[in-house]
């Protein structure tokens, strides 16, 4: 199959539409039809219904679509591979869960960068795990580093990182500071301020509060840890948080731990990518400079 011919039935296959795909390559649009006529010749089947001024993909064209967007997105990493590894160059897309990306990468980015000046990166927080995994299966991502993610594909290789601990937190001004402990019962009527129920951490104590019999009364969900942490500041509510989100506060004293009384909370890093993902000597750097930096065992490796 002709690479050109691929690349302009990817083009049609997501915009429905030969005009604009004809305008996206800057092609006319009888060679558009002539592209995918030949595919279809090619392979003996009909890739699109017709329906007047309507496109649709067939069956076959959505298994070809499946297998063009890997042949393509692979042809194209082939080429910046190659040029990147000339020059030690190139760019790396990865996507971290937000609370690591701000309070675990940046020094290993320090030093990467020392190490690696002509090296890009893209990064791409995502709003859940599970959309990030989605991205590395597309191959958007060169790599991932997650939190407490549940159920892996078959598709990805995982190293388990650090054990990263959780803590329920407030202002020194809270009245449950002074408590010796804090249980399930205390917080049952306290405000509690937690990240979305799609965070790893919330999961967590979601999980290890229910197992108590207690349910949260008033809860405050945020996106933000920071914002989280100055409404702890202020003294709106008791918050549950990693610690490495909070040591600023801590050493300062505007934010402390209160001693909780139940099972131990905490979370694991984890880092994740393809399988099939070509190891290029960058990224072959970067996984080996992160599993240095937080440590690192490798869980699974699926063949």
């Amino acid at each position: 199959m002709d690479y050109k011919h691929l690349e302009t039935f990817q083009i049609a296959a997501n915009k429905l539409n030969f005009t604009k795909t004809a305008e996206a390559l800057n092609f006319a649009q009888s060679s558009v039809t002539a592209h995918i006529k030949a595919l279809e010749t090619e392979l003996d089947v009909q890739l699109f219904d017709r329906l007047g001024r309507t496109l649709a993909l067939t069956d076959a064209g959505r298994k070809l679509l499946f297998y063009a967007n890997q042949i393509l997105s692979l042809t194209e990493e082939a080429k910046k591979a190659i040029i990147a590894e000339k020059e030690n160059a190139g760019t790396l897309v990865i996507g971290a869960a937000e609370s690591l990306c701000t309070y675990r990468l940046p020094p290993i980015l320090t030093t990467f960068k020392q190490r690696f000046p002509k090296v890009q990166f893209q990064f791409s927080p995502g709003t859940s795990d599970r959309e990030i995994l989605q991205q590395l299966e597309k191959g958007n991502l060169d790599a991932a580093i997650l939190m407490n993610i549940e159920q892996v594909p078959d598709a990805f290789i995982t190293e388990k990182l650090r054990r990263e601990e959780i803590n329920v937190v407030a202002s020194p001004n809270h009245p449950l500071f002074h408590r010796e402990f804090v249980s399930a019962a205390d917080l049952s009527s306290e405000s509690l301020l937690l990240t979305e129920k799609n965070c790893s951490y919330r999961r967590s104590f979601d999980n290890e509060f229910a197992a108590h019999g207690f349910h949260q009364q008033q809860v405050f969900e945020f996106a933000s840890v920071e914002a989280m942490k100055q409404c702890v500041i202020s003294g709106l509510g008791v918050a549950v948080l990693p610690k490495m989100t909070i040591q600023k506060e801590l050493t300062e004293g505007t934010i402390q731990i209160l001693p909780w009384k139940g099972n131990p909370l905490y979370i694991h890093s984890y880092l994740v990518w393809h399988k099939n993902k070509w190891m290029s000597p960058i990224l072959s750097a970067f996984l080996d400079l992160t599993r240095k930096a937080l440590g690192g065992e490798k869980l699974q490796e699926q063949k």
